[in-house]
């Protein structure tokens, strides 16, 4: 019983460095208008958008909204696929 215990402390300890990390990553994106690191720029393009639609994850889950998931993630799509202006 004790190991179960251990074991759901773990994941619930993961979860919350990864929303810490996801949510930092989005502030980054957002503010800065980049991504950090060497692949992430290469796999966004848009990173204000992709940054928008991460801090909304996090929210929607919070205020358990399916649709503000649904839209957080059409905006993390789009952030990937829309190509620059300019």
């Amino acid at each position: 019983m004790g190991t179960g215990l251990v074991g759901f402390g773990v994941l619930g300890l993961a979860l919350i460095v990864a929303a810490i990390t996801w949510t930092v990553l989005g502030i980054h994106a957002l503010l800065l208008g980049r991504m950090p690191g060497r692949r992430l720029p290469r796999l966004v393009r848009q990173p204000r958008l992709w940054g928008a639609g991460a801090l909304l994850v996090p929210l929607s889950a919070n205020l358990e909204s399916p649709s503000l998931l649904a839209l957080s993630v059409g905006f993390i799509a789009l952030g990937h696929v829309v190509k620059p202006t300019g």
